[in-house]
């Protein structure tokens, strides 16, 4: 490539100059929303606290983008004893994986959900639930305990002065927003209830078939909970976020620059594509779920030794995502995480081909980081083949993604189904979609 390999180790070595001070602020304000949850347990032992957060914190410190973080709420239930009552996409508007939590008629020990704060009985004789536990009513609960929790905390002096006020809880649709400052930084973070429960992920279930993770992680991944979180008032949906980040710790685990590529990738999204945040775009679950699908068509160790490699991987599989319109889920590859996304891919593919072929300004971290020198460009052949239009996926046909790649030096791809094979997760991954609708 034309981009001198010193400049990729030099922007990455800025981000994780900030890696330290991020973790603290991180620390302090995630000390202040466990303080709370401390205090909602006190009140409400229905609602636990999750102290393990370590998960969260390794994804933090890969992300230099803004943006809520997720805190969930387990519920003190059976979740095994309750009934999950799948229900139909149009009931769920939509949604897949939705469904309602039901009590058992017979089941012991479930009194504490029968409350009517928390509880919706069913008409006398419909089934074998006598009602459902609604998200709705869980949501509103758990506010008016975070609510007095603030004010319990705050009088008692168990939180820092001017680190929070009852006004930055928010009840936003699907759960609860709160703005904690920490130092000079505000963070902002999504309160949600779960209830976990043991659930399959087919994806998961052949581990030794899913090629660029450790076998020995992804056994131990699939004997974790599922988390089922609120998708509206009324139905709660299976959420996969805890899966993937522990595939991403998997990944993490593996020598090369997997996660470095991630977060030069994050931090130009945020950026350059996103314009420092003031436009809509691509998110870090995107990203995370494209580098999540090169670790696995990229699988070779030496596909990740090269930081610049490493990063360009991550940029064709995302090419071709934007050019097909199609972000398929990595556990769930019938969902298209780019659709209903309310986002320009047309605009959005330039901004990405733009920096592949010219990477060098965006990764520019102050005025003086290239210095005088005329930055060097990509060939114009290059270019061109990095402008294939993202209104006609056929020009990502094998043929071409082999060209795309062979262009590449910094790739040195040997073995051919890799491409292939990705071809053909997007070409099946389509079919499902045009027989969906």
């Amino acid at each position: 490539m034309a981009v001198q390999l010193p400049l990729w180790h030099h922007y990455l070595q800025a981000l994780r100059s900030r890696a330290a001070s991020r973790a603290q602020e991180h620390q302090r304000a995630e000390d202040v929303v466990l303080t709370l949850l401390g205090r909602v347990h006190a009140l409400d032992p229905r609602f636990l606290v999750d102290y393990s957060r370590d998960l969260e914190a390794f994804q933090f410190a890969l992300r230099c983008s803004e943006g809520p973080l997720d805190v969930e709420v387990p519920l003190w239930v059976d979740a095994e004893a309750l009934v999950i009552e799948e229900v139909g996409a149009a009931e769920a508007g939509g949604g897949l994986g939705c469904c309602r939590l039901g009590l058992p008629r017979e089941a012991a020990g479930l009194e504490r959900w029968k409350a009517d704060d928390v509880f919706e009985a069913s008409l006398e004789g419909s089934g074998s639930c006598c009602g459902h536990i609604v998200p709705g009513k869980v949501l509103r609960v758990l506010r008016d305990l975070l609510v007095a929790a603030v004010v319990y905390c705050k009088h008692h002096h168990l939180i820092t002065p001017g680190s929070l006020s009852v006004d930055s809880l928010r009840e936003e649709q699907l759960g609860l927003s709160l703005r904690v400052s920490s130092g000079w930084r505000t963070l902002c973070f999504n309160v949600v209830p779960v209830v976990r429960k043991r659930l399959r992920v087919p994806a998961l279930e052949g581990a030794r078939l899913v090629p660029g993770f450790p076998e020995g992680a992804l056994r131990g991944i699939i004997r974790q909970k599922a988390a089922l979180v609120p998708a509206s008032a009324e139905l709660w949906r299976v959420s996969t976020d805890y899966l993937l980040t522990r595939l991403l710790g998997a990944l993490g685990s593996l020598r090369g620059h997997r996660l470095d590529s991630l977060s030069i990738l994050d931090r130009v999204n945020h950026e350059s594509w996103r314009d420092g945040g003031r436009s809509p775009g691509l998110t870090f679950g995107h990203l995370k779920t494209v580098l999540l699908w090169a670790a696995t068509l990229f699988p070779a160790p030496e596909d990740w030794a090269e930081l610049q490699g490493a990063v360009y991987r991550l940029l064709v599989v995302l090419l071709c995502c934007l050019a097909t319109r199609n972000l398929p889920h990595f556990l769930h590859p019938e969902r298209n995480l780019l659709q209903d996304a309310g986002l320009d891919l047309g605009a959005l593919y330039q901004r990405v081909e733009r920096f592949a072929s010219q990477p060098e300004a965006a990764l520019r971290i102050h005025a003086t980081h290239l210095g005088r020198s005329r930055p060097p460009r990509v060939g114009s052949g290059l270019r061109a083949l990095l402008q294939l239009p993202a209104s006609e996926p056929a020009y990502w046909a094998t043929a071409y993604f082999d060209v795309l790649l062979d262009k590449f030096q910094a790739f040195n791809i040997q073995d051919e189904q890799r491409v292939s094979a990705m071809q053909s997760v997007f070409l099946k991954t389509r079919t499902l979609g045009a027989e969906d609708g």
